[in-house]
């Protein structure tokens, strides 16, 4: 399976980002999936990167022209894609990946990760979106999903698809791979 991950290219305040993103690569990497993300060598996008590719795991980078010309590029991936722009990038990204998920990050992810849950709600991407909800970090944008519902302005119908994650067992679960402890609540 090929997982795209969104995340930032910034190491962020909290040391637990790092370790989780170290769990996710390793992870992905011994179960023989890829990764698919940003491309970038530094921050949480290298740290995954650099997991997946020590747990003998395919990471393919997809960087724009733009980071290229400033250096930003992760140069021991599997495979790197260039881009024109941020736009091309994207696009590429959601093409590759059966499943996306958004790790904490800036507001890049957050546009990226928004694109990727509106085309699951109107039913164009048929993979799931996960907001790995790592210390309550996307407990704000799930209650602004909620509150579109109540205002009816969304539902749940089209929601389906978009699902939070707090931890990699629950990761697991949503994309059906087995390993997964019984008993845990799916949110």
């Amino acid at each position: 399976m090929n997982i795209t991950v969104y995340l930032g290219a910034n190491e962020g305040n909290n040391p637990t980002l790092r370790e989780a993103a170290t769990e996710l690569g390793t992870w992905i990497g011994e179960n023989g999936h890829a990764l698919v993300y940003g491309g970038s060598q530094g921050g949480l996008m290298g740290t995954l990167a650099d997991s997946v590719l020590s747990a003998g795991g395919k990471v393919t980078g997809v960087e724009p022209q733009c980071f290229m010309d400033q250096k930003f590029e992760h140069e021991g991936l599997t495979k790197l894609i260039v881009t024109k722009n941020m736009s091309e990038r994207k696009n590429k990204m959601m093409e590759l990946g059966d499943a996306f998920i958004a790790f904490p990050g800036g507001t890049g992810t957050l546009e990226e990760i928004a694109e990727v849950m509106s085309r699951v709600s109107l039913k164009q991407l048929d993979a799931p979106c996960i907001l790995y909800n790592l210390n309550g970090y996307y407990d704000h944008l799930k209650a602004m999903l909620e509150h579109m519902i109540a205002e009816g302005l969304s539902s749940a119908e089209r929601q389906k698809g978009i699902y939070f994650a707090e931890n990699l067992a629950q990761i697991q679960e949503i994309l059906g791979i087995p390993g997964y402890r019984k008993g845990k609540e799916k949110t």
